[in-house]
């Protein structure tokens, strides 16, 4: 006969080990799709990771999450096909490349081929992939690792191809000379999505300069301006004042913004690095931030002071040289300012200003340069309402400049073309004098290689020695940097091709309100504002591994061509051979038609070979390939049809099955704006369509004080270490219950290994004790069924709640909440199977006859166990699939190969006994208070009590207290309990609120209820407790009062412990008696006897013969008791005698330093 396994001890690594190796052996994998085909399809897609970076902790929480619901949904009957991937293109495996070899960008091509490169990227990019998988096999992560998708496939980039030719058609390409972020450092423009990818954006302080642009003299100006006029008429100098936290950008300074209806002021002052009188324009609303209140001037017997518009000019010139001759301006933190006359921006718009630092020149239209035109986007928030504009840097600028047909800064290069200062490494160009070949950003230069003095430093010493300068100084702001390369990024002219995205906008949002996302804060927020702020899609990559933009156009780029599939650009090649531009084709031997892995491996889509394909414009002209590659976010947001090679392969899937919109994704926050972003974009232009239904987003695996993991930090977790010390099922049990998957988790492996103890622990030792003693009972499962109404209380209340826990859970998957579910589980599994359950039916399993009882209680528990392994199988896919086969592998009643391969359980609802699951939670919460009570007056549980008072709620609560009375007197030990129907003249209770409930329900409203719940007499208390709530008028608003609103407590009486939780009180009689004083020695005696038999060595049910030393402390107590102590420790005979020596028993220490010597001794 068939017996339950029983295991030495708990060793989740070794049984994770064993599961993977069945699994492998019964391809349990593959048969969870194939024993569902013909079922209905589950979506879900898998984002693709990188194999030429290591996996981290964070890939374990981020791959238990998706592995959680393509198990419950295959539970659930769906079939669940789930296709790996990889994510093969981009800066990540460039940027690794050079660092491999040594070079940079600027090196391909020369150094090495860019086909040598190219190659080189290929082989690195899946260097890590035996590791990855080892990972996921490790961790219990089902997914389809044999037949992955790979974006640099022939296939996979054709549908790429395919659907850049929809987004052509529809009108949605378009080529634009624009200012966008670009980095240096990686030498490639970004799209914004990139640029908001989190912790792109960091807090940096760099260098601010608030320069002097000087107004040029022998200019017209208007009536309103004539102060300006006198004044450089009689040779006075007058400044724009500018700020700028860059510094690097005002060589290509062309032009200064101001608001048209601003109001700004001309201020005289004193410059406070050359000590020099100037005049200076600043809007008026920001004079008290960079000047002084007023200016007292003495001299000799007479005093001015200068603090009205309109003073003097003659005389605010004698004050600025008198106070610059005394030292008056010494030690101020703002220099004096004299307030002469306001105007408005309107009026300054078309004054010329002299070139701030002159070296070079625009190349064309220069006479339209350095002057004042009208900035829509001009405050007075911060700087000083002048805007300092540098069209080549910023896109803001650049569009003011053109409008206002201001020239940006360009200059021709070598060939002749125009080119900002900096060139695309992010170094000052050769016009730049001292700063030629210097880089505008310190971070771009090698590890120590960096200046000591940063090119922003060395532009505003040189301002401040040429009187320039108004005010230097360090200014913390907010500063955009590369995703990849953590560098800092700048804005630059680019030549690019761009996605119309922002044509669907609209549409975009309407269909994301139809996405449940979870959070739904991500939807609505980061996600949805991100989409109420779209701009278009900056496609182009200046790099060279990667998909290749498909367009070829003339020279003069009045003709192109979008090339949509390999068939089409074999039958242009053909084309182009015969106008003579091409010899030959390298898509000759490709069969149109033939999807097999050799025919699209006849050639390659890469930039090194399609850059060498010359194709014909309907006009006969060549046109030759836009030299970019695509933006990699669009190569993974392709994957939905790509993957499939649709529309080539696989239409039916789309089309009709649907599989081109996924059921469930999930991804870390990062991809909010990355992946989760392009798959929306996409489905959306192409085909009108979501591409997921429902999102997890999940949040960061931080350490455990919260600081985000990195090497350099020394705080990053190794996954393979964790696995194999912890194994995946705690580990994974740990991640998805400790923080709900969109929450940031600290991350501590001492929470592993409380969860291997509490949780699995109590599940093994559930299980050990069942099958210790179903093993000698030989309980098989054959027995009929016992039906549950001859089934005890005990075993209905936990069937109750057993099938209540399956709703939930099913509930809570469904969902998408495995953290609830999780916690259910485990809160099932501690609280009422382990501590209530079991503790309260041991005798049933261990006593008695094979009896109908018994053998109910064998079902029961069971079926517990059964049912928790396939509610947990999800989320602890190892050690559930070992403990549901174990007990199949006896009964024979469930599925023989693996839980997984089983049905989700089913609830029986007519099984569920709300009302006695109430009652058991009464007294589950009766006995706990009572329980704590003891604790708080150290009076241990084997100590008997008499009485127990307990008020009375309601009719209800009386019933069902009632109903579970015995229980908790057996549960704390307690002799009687005393019902209290009038509470006001027994017990004293206290009330306070509850300000972290009330704040977010009421706000400001709070401290008012707080003055009404702090006046509330013994029956307003008893009147809440009784009710649950009560409804109070403040100010003339409705509140409803909860229980959870307010803290009750009850003060102790006399003799008496009181305790108040949730609405009940009870209150423990803490006086002992002689008679209970002897009862519990009688107790304490069992415990000591019970344990003496365990390390004995006898069996549960050896009978035995007793002798303990007579001792005056506890011989009446052992006579009183003596049935009592024989009948729990199997004791057929009991005897006290007055001589034992030390080697004939064991020592034992009772309480209050009573010792004596217990004689245990088996009886045949």
């Amino acid at each position: 006969m068939s017996q339950y396994k029983v295991y030495s001890g708990l060793d989740l690594p070794n049984v994770a080990k064993k599961v993977l190796e069945k699994w492998e052996a019964n391809k349990v994998f593959e048969k969870s799709i194939s024993t569902r085909e013909g079922k209905q399809p589950f979506v879900f897609y898998e984002g693709p990771p990188s194999a030429n970076g290591l996996p981290g902790i964070h890939h374990v929480m981020a791959r238990a999450i998706k592995d959680i619901f393509c198990r419950y949904k295959t539970l659930k009957g769906f079939q669940v096909k789930r296709k790996a991937g990889w994510d093969t293109h981009g800066l990540p495996v460039e940027l690794s490349v050079e660092k491999k070899l040594g070079i940079t960008k600027e090196d391909i091509g020369k150094k090495i081929s860019i086909d040598d490169y190219n190659k080189e990227c290929r082989e690195t990019v899946m260097q890590y992939t035996d590791i990855w998988n080892d990972l996921t096999q490790k961790m219990g992560y089902w997914v389809d690792m044999e037949n992955p998708y790979i974006t640099y496939e022939n296939k996979y980039m054709e549908s790429v191809w395919w659907l850049l030719g929809q987004l052509y058609q529809k009108g949605l390409m378009y080529k634009g000379y624009t200012i966008q972020p670009y980095s240096p450092a990686a030498g490639t423009g970004l799209s914004s999505h990139e640029l908001n990818q989190p912790g792109c954006y960091k807090d940096v302080k760099d260098t601010s300069s608030v320069a002097q642009f000087k107004v040029k003299p022998n200019q017209q100006f208007t009536e309103k301006l004539s102060v300006l006029a006198s004044l450089l008429e009689e040779g006075r100098e007058v400044f724009f004042l500018a700020w700028t936290t860059t510094p690097w950008t005002l060589p290509s300074n062309t032009a200064l913004a101001v608001g048209s209806k601003i109001s700004y002021t001309l201020v005289g002052t004193i410059n406070q690095y050359t000590n020099k009188p100037a005049f200076v324009i600043i809007a008026a609303d920001l004079y008290e931030k960079h000047f002084g209140e007023g200016v007292l001037i003495s001299c000799d017997d007479e005093e001015r002071i200068h603090n009205d518009l309109n003073p003097d000019i003659d005389s605010v010139w004698e004050d600025l040289n008198l106070i610059i001759e005394k030292n008056l301006f010494k030690g101020r933190k703002k220099p004096y300012g004299i307030q002469i006359r306001d105007f408005k921006g309107s009026n300054l718009v078309g004054i010329q200003y002299e070139q701030l630092l002159p070296y070079a020149l625009p190349y064309e239209n220069v006479d339209q340069a350095f002057r004042v035109i009208a900035g829509d986007f001009v405050t007075t928030e911060d700087g000083t309402g002048i805007v300092h504009i540098a069209p080549t840097f910023g896109a803001d600028d650049a569009r003011v400049a053109k409008e206002a047909g201001v020239p940006a800064m360009l200059v021709l290069n070598e060939n002749g073309v125009p080119v900002p200062l900096v060139d695309l490494q992010g170094k000052f160009r050769p016009e730049m004098g001292e700063f030629a070949g210097m880089y505008v950003k310190n971070e771009y230069y090698n590890e120590g290689e960096a200046p000591e003095k940063s090119v922003d430093v060395l532009i505003s010493i040189k301002l401040k020695e040429e009187n320039k300068a108004f005010k230097v100084e360090k200014y913390e702001h907010n500063y955009p940097h590369c995703w990849r390369t953590d560098k800092p990024v700048l804005y630059y002219p680019l030549d690019s091709w761009f996605i119309k995205s922002t044509a669907a906008k609209d549409r975009m949002i309407a269909l994301n309100k139809t996405i449940n996302w979870k959070p739904e804060s991500t939807g609505t927020g980061r996600f949805g504002n991100w989409l109420e702020n779209l701009n278009d899609w900056n496609l182009s990559r200046s790099r060279y591994w990667g998909i290749p933009i498909p367009i070829w156009r003339t020279e003069a780029g009045d003709e192109e061509i979008c090339i949509s599939s390999v068939e089409q650009l074999k039958s242009e090649l053909e084309k182009s051979m015969v106008a003579g531009f091409m010899k030959n084709s390298p898509l000759a031997d490709f069969v149109v038609g033939d999807m097999s892995k050799a025919n699209y491996n006849k050639f390659d889509l890469h930039k090194n070979y399609v850059d060498e394909l010359i194709l014909v414009s309907p006009t006969g002209k060549p046109m030759k390939r836009e030299t970019d590659l695509i933006d990699v976010w669009f190569d993974s947001g392709s994957m939905p049809t790509a993957q499939l090679h649709y529309p080539f392969e696989n239409k039916d899937l789309i089309e009709k099955e649907h599989l081109g919109v996924a059921d469930f994704i999930a991804e870390g926050v990062d991809q909010t704006r990355g992946w989760f972003f392009t798959l929306h974009a996409i489905s959306t232009m192409v085909f009108d369509s979501i591409a997921f239904k429902n999102v997890i987003s999940n949040g960061l695996v931080l350490d455990k004080n919260g600081q985000k993991m990195s090497k350099r930090l020394g705080n990053a977790v190794d996954p393979f270490e964790t696995l194999t010390k912890y194994g995946a099922d705690a580990t994974r049990w740990y991640m998805i219950t400790n923080a709900q998957p969109w929450d940031n988790l600290k991350f501590d492996v001492e929470g592993i290994a409380e969860v291997q103890r509490k949780f699995f622990g109590t599940l093994y030792n559930t299980y050990s004790f069942f099958a210790l003693y179903a093993n000698l009972d030989k309980f098989t499962y054959a027995e009929d069924e016992v039906t549950i109404a001859k089934r005890p209380e005990i075993d209905r209340w936990i069937i109750s709640k057993l099938n209540s826990l399956i709703i939930s859970v099913d509930g809570f998957y469904a969902d998408y909440e495995p953290t609830k579910a999780g916690r259910a589980i485990q809160e099932f599994v501690n609280d009422e199977l382990s501590n209530w359950y079991v503790r309260l039916c041991r005798r049933r399993f261990w006593k008695g006859d094979y009896s109908e009882d018994k053998i109910a209680a064998y079902q029961t528990l069971y079926k517990c166990l059964e049912v928790i392994a396939q509610l947990s199988s999800a989320i602890a896919p190892f050690y559930m699939d070992q403990l549901y086969s174990d007990l199949i592998a006896v009964s024979g009643k469930g599925n023989k190969t693996s839980v997984h391969l089983s049905d989700f359980p089913i609830a029986q609802e007519s099984a569920i006994d709300a009302d006695l699951e109430e009652r058991m939670a009464i007294a589950q919460r009766v006995s706990s208070m009572v329980l704590s009570l003891r604790k708080k007056e150290s009076i241990k549980v084997r100590q008997p009590l008499q009485k127990i008072m307990v008020p009375i709620l309601d009719e209800k609560f009386k019933r069902q207290l009632a109903a579970v009375e015995n229980l908790i007197l057996s549960e704390t030990n307690v002799k009687e309990m005393e019902y209290l129907t009038d509470t006001v003249d027994v017990l004293v209770k206290n009330i306070k609120p509850n300000f972290k409930t009330l704040g977010p329900k009421y706000g400001q409203l709070m401290k008012q209820i707080a003055v009404v719940v702090n006046q509330f007499n013994q029956e307003d208390i008893a009147l809440l407790e009784s009710k649950g709530l009560r409804e109070l008028t403040i100010e003339e608003q409705n509140v409803i009062l909860e229980l959870a609103d307010v803290e009750i407590s009850t003060q102790d009486i006399p003799g008496w412990l009181v305790q108040s939780e949730g609405g009940i009180t009870v209150a423990l009689d803490i006086t002992l008696t002689k008679d209970l004083k002897a009862e519990g020695i009688a107790r304490e005696f069992v415990n000591r006897i019970q344990n003496l038999r365990k390390e004995s060595g006898l069996e549960v049910n050896d009978k035995i013969h007793l002798k303990i030393l007579q001792h005056s402390e506890i011989n009446e107590a052992i006579n009183k008791n003596k049935n009592y102590i024989c009948t729990e420790t199997l004791a057929r005979q009991l005897d006290l005698v007055n001589e034992l020596k030390q080697n004939e028993g064991i020592t034992v220490e009772l309480e209050n330093d009573i010792t004596t010597i217990i004689s245990i001794e088996k009886i045949n």
